[in-house]
C-alpha cells in the first residue's frame, strides 16, 4: 500500500533544530548529520501538520497535500 501523506523537509530552508524531531511521538523523523531524515513516512498521521506549525523556518510541507 503506498503512502499518501508523509513530510518533506526542504534542506534550503532547514536549520537542523530538529524542532519536528523532537516533536513527532510517531518516529516519523531521526536526526540526521545536515538535517533531520524522515525514515518512517508510513507513521505519519494523515493531515497532522503538527510539526509543519512548529518549524522555526516553515520547512515541512507534505506529499499529498491538496491544501
Amino acid at each position: 500500500m503506498a503512502q499518501n501523506w508523509y513530510p518533506i523537509i526542504d534542506v534550503d530552508l532547514c536549520i537542523n533544530c530538529n524542532t519536528c524531531v523532537d516533536f513527532c511521538q510517531n518516529g516519523v523523523f531521526e536526526e540526521g548529520d545536515e538535517f533531520p531524515l524522515v525514515v518512517n513516512p508510513v507513521n505519519c498521521v494523515e493531515f497532522c501538520r503538527g510539526c509543519a506549525k512548529i518549524c522555526p523556518e516553515e520547512a515541512i510541507t507534505y506529499f499529498g497535500d491538496t491544501e
